[in-house]
Order: structure tokens, then C-alpha cells, then sequence
């Protein structure tokens, strides 16, 4: 049987720890509402902007420019969007258990692979696996801004100019609510055209000057840039989702810990206070 001091350890390592994970659930309430705010202020942006991209590039000869031009390679590399830090849930597992069933699929299908990783748990999970790795971004999700959504997209941007891969997915998940998010694997490049969906065409007879090439060489970067920080910015506000449902299912189980614990602790001190109180007597009725 457990003694009363190792019991009372217990139930006050307990209370410490729900102590952590309650400030680390408000911490982590206190990021979401600004990172939602973030991404419901840029989202409209970023799917207007890729509708215009997309019905835009359906006007133009798409062999006219890189980020348009469908490749007949076999590369392709996969970008890989976690947090940098754990203590939220399932939140990186889901990512990279997808992230290695897209990739897995692919080998299979006869293309080579490689992936970009943002974030310091896909960096940590696949330096330890047989996968290629072209570049790495750690630290993203510490202060994320324009700038760093910037330097992915140039970087991959520059890369695609020069052949080292023919397609572009990104695994990332996306905020759907504060108890929900969703793992997307989506492709970035060649950005395709909007034929064939939903999204109504913009069609008319449109004049633009300059003229449509060179309005498209323009801002197609820019567009990549754009939905790269889109990305970034549901990463986030889907991190911290589920952080502050992580840490609140950890403070209510440290909660019922508490309860179990004490309560067995105080039927182990009340058997040891009958039995002291039973000795004390058998000893008196000896003495007689």
C-alpha cells in the first residue's frame, strides 16, 4: 500500500501540473483569437485572388509562363506545414501520417520525391526517415509575418524556375473551427486553371493594360506568395485550436486525477488512523 506522504506527492504534482496545462489552455485561447482574426481577414483576399488567377490564366497560352506550364516530369516535392511546438493533440501526427501516405502514393506511381519542411516537428520527424529533404524553415510560427511566407515562396518560386521539381503539393491543416480542423493536401503548382469547378467564370470581354501576359507574369508570383502565407496563417490559427482543446482535456483528466487520488488517499489515512486508534486500545485492555 502506497504511504500517505507518497500519496500527498501525488496529488500535489497533480494540482501542479493542472495548473500548467489551465495557464497553458488561456495562453493558447489568448493566440487563437488573434491568429482567427488573421486568417478570416486573409482568406477572402487569397480566394478571390486565386479565382481571378485561375479564370485569368484561362485566357492566356499557359505554355507562356513557368507557373502556369503543365510539365510531363516525374518530380515532385511536397511541402510539409507543422507547428513548432507539441502539446497539441494530434495536431503534427495527422499531418505527417498524411504527408507520408501522399508520399508513399507517389513513389509507387513511379515519381521521384522530395520535401520542404516548415515547422520544427516535420523537420525533426523526417530527418530521421529515408525521405529527401530540399529545405528547411524552423521557427516560422514563433513570429510569423509576411516576410516569412515571402521567403518560402521565392524560394520554391525560383527553384520550380530552374526544374528541380515539376509539381507542388502542400499538407497542411486547415481551421475549420475551434474544435475542428482538417488535413488538406493541396497543389500549388502549376497553378491550375478554375475551369470545371463551381466558382463562376468571370467571363465578358475584359480589357486589361497591360496586356494579359504581362499582367500575368506580374502577379502570379505574387499570388504564390499569397496563398503561402495563407497556408501559414491556418497552420496557425489550427495550432492553437488545438492546443487549447488539448490543454483543456489535460486540466479536466489532471482534475479527476485529483479526485481519485484523494479520495484514496483519505481511506488510506482513515484504515491507518483505525488501526492507531486499535493498537491504543488493545494496548490499554493489555495493561489491565
Amino acid at each position: 500500500m502506497a504511504s500517505l506522504q507518497s500519496l500527498r506527492r501525488k496529488i500535489a504534482s497533480f494540482k501542479n501540473t493542472q495548473k500548467i496545462t489551465k495557464a497553458m489552455k488561456m495562453v493558447a485561447a489568448s493566440k487563437l483569437k488573434r491568429a482567427q482574426n488573421r486568417i478570416l481577414a486573409a482568406r477572402p483576399y487569397a480566394h478571390q485572388l486565386r479565382e481571378v488567377m485561375g479564370n485569368l490564366s484561362e485566357r492566356v497560352n499557359r505554355a507562356s509562363h513557368p507557373l502556369l506550364h503543365r510539365r510531363d516530369g516525374n518530380s515532385l516535392e511536397l511541402l510539409v506545414v507543422t507547428s513548432d511546438r507539441g502539446l497539441c493533440g494530434g495536431f503534427n501526427a495527422n499531418i505527417l501520417r498524411r504527408a507520408v501516405e501522399f508520399l508513399e502514393e507517389q513513389r509507387q506511381q513511379g515519381k521521384q520525391v522530395s520535401v520542404s519542411l516548415t515547422g520544427r516537428k516535420s523537420i525533426d520527424f523526417f530527418r530521421r526517415r529515408d525521405w529527401s529533404i530540399r529545405q528547411e524553415w524552423g521557427g516560422v510560427f514563433d513570429r510569423l509575418s509576411f516576410e516569412h511566407a515571402l521567403d518560402i515562396g521565392q524560394n520554391i518560386v525560383s527553384q520550380y524556375h530552374e526544374g528541380t521539381f515539376d509539381h507542388l503539393y502542400v499538407v497542411y491543416n486547415e481551421f475549420k473551427s475551434v474544435m475542428q480542423q482538417e488535413v488538406i493536401v493541396e497543389k500549388l503548382l502549376p497553378i491550375e486553371s478554375l475551369h470545371g469547378s463551381d466558382t463562376p467564370s468571370l467571363g465578358g470581354g475584359y480589357l486589361y493594360e497591360p496586356d494579359e501576359g504581362e499582367l500575368l507574369a506580374t502577379l502570379l508570383p505574387k499570388h504564390f506568395e499569397i496563398q503561402t502565407y495563407r497556408v501559414l496563417l491556418e497552420s496557425a490559427a489550427a495550432e492553437q485550436a488545438a492546443r487549447m482543446t488539448a490543454m483543456d482535456g489535460a486540466t479536466r483528466n489532471a482534475g479527476e486525477l485529483i479526485k481519485k487520488v484523494t479520495l484514496f488517499y483519505n481511506k488510506t489515512r482513515q484504515a491507518a488512523i483505525t488501526k492507531e486508534l486499535m493498537d491504543i486500545v488493545g494496548g490499554a485492555e493489555a495493561l489491565k
